[in-house]
């Protein structure tokens, strides 16, 4: 059996969901607030990882800039080797040729 619906129960109806948007309105103005507060901590964080990321690369630039101090001492002693044993080869041959044998 159906109950009968009164103008009375209607407005009681209607009161509870008004009541209901109510709250939910509240908890998204709230969820709002929330989620603006965060954004700033949220920037500070990716500030200071920015912040991070470019001490790292200073950090490697300095280490890549004396790798390649060291590669270029490499390459300077081997190209003075390389003179040397040429020099030196060319000393051999000469004197084998000074001396006629």
């Amino acid at each position: 059996m159906r109950e009968a619906w009164t103008d009375e129960r209607l407005d009681d109806l209607n009161a509870k969901v008004d009541d209901g948007f109510r709250r939910v309105e509240a908890d998204i103005r709230e969820l709002r607030a929330e989620v603006r507060g965060g954004q700033g901590e949220t920037n500070q964080r990716f500030d200071q990882m920015n912040q991070r990321f470019d001490q790292t690369n200073q950090r490697f630039d300095q280490r890549f800039d004396q790798m390649n101090e060291r590669f270029d001492q490499m390459y300077r002693i081997m190209v003075i080797s390389l003179v040397s044993l040429v020099v030196g080869f060319l000393g051999v041959i000469a004197s084998i040729l000074a001396t006629g044998a």
